[in-house]
């Protein structure tokens, strides 16, 4: 059996910087217990299924197919980053000619259409609520040490949590923050916690000017102990920053080792546009 693969660099236009994912095309359906096989072979923090919803359906003609995310784990509800990568292999390789796509995922339909050099992916926005410190006190410990924390914010849609650190701190306290991720699973007690964000206010006379804030993103309950730029957690970072910010059009910068930039813009409807750059770096078939 061969099955064509593509791995896709997401938020970013450079290879081998952003996230990388994997991409599989399904011509047939693929036997349920191989998308967690594929996915641990490839052993990226998530590897996305394309399938035709209808036996008619053509990858270069047809405007809605199904989509699937599997890290090395387990399957996940919702994963941005490859699912620009999957439109990214629909419009790039495939040559679908549709304005938009519509993928069918376990979040719901997710729309995706081109911008110029960019990708601009439809996803739902999540709300957070503020969250005791009580509660989770060992996990911040365990997360940012004796750094100051000056919000705590929760998302119960996404089981995230979102640590705000003082605005007094610099992007590079961020990116030189060492972060031992394994050790949130002993001192996450709640079991409600399933992805930690952190994340600081950008500075605007700062010698990175224009973006708006910067973040950092765990999930080693999926087993991902950092992951490079996530679009999930813009979901949730977008409505607090906007909320906090009084802005609706943001510019944000994943400050993982690879980096991503993510350009963010708050619908109307209460979704948000999440755009980035893609780089195609892999083109081959799995062959079992």
């Amino acid at each position: 059996m061969q099955i064509p693969i593509f791995t896709v660099d997401a938020f970013t236009n450079q290879p081998f910087s952003g996230n990388p994912a994997a991409v599989c095309i399904l011509e047939n359906d693929l036997e349920e217990d191989l998308h967690q096989k594929i996915a641990t072979e490839m052993n990226l923090s998530e590897t996305a299924f394309i399938r035709k919803l209808h036996p008619g359906d053509d990858f270069t003609k047809s405007s809605c197919f199904g989509l699937r995310w599997f890290t090395p784990a387990n399957e996940v509800p919702l994963c941005g980053h490859a699912t620009l990568a999957a439109a990214a292999v629909l419009f790039h390789i495939q040559k679908n000619t549709n304005a938009v796509i519509t993928f069918v995922t376990l979040s719901g339909e997710l729309k995706a259409r081109q911008a110029g050099d960019h990708i601009v992916l439809d996803l739902p926005l999540y709300s957070t609520y503020p969250q005791a410190l009580q509660e989770i006190e060992e996990l911040i410990k365990a997360a940012v040490g004796d750094l100051v924390v000056q919000d705590l914010r929760y998302s119960p849609d996404t089981k995230k949590l979102l640590v705000r650190l003082s605005d007094s701190y610099e992007r590079s306290v961020l990116e030189k923050l060492q972060v031992s991720a394994q050790r949130f699973l002993p001192a996450e007690k709640t079991g409600k916690v399933k992805g930690l964000i952190l994340t600081l206010k950008g500075n605007p006379s700062g010698k990175h000017k224009g973006h708006d804030f910067y973040s950092r993103y765990f999930a080693p309950w999926y087993g991902v102990l950092e992951d490079p730029v996530t679009g999930s957690a813009h979901a949730v970072l977008s409505s607090y920053w906007s909320e906090q910010l009084g802005k609706k059009e943001m510019l944000a910068f994943q400050c993982s080792r690879r980096g991503g930039e993510l350009k963010i813009s708050l619908r109307a409807d209460g979704r948000v546009d999440i755009a980035g750059q893609i780089s195609i770096v892999l083109k081959g078939n799995l062959t079992f």
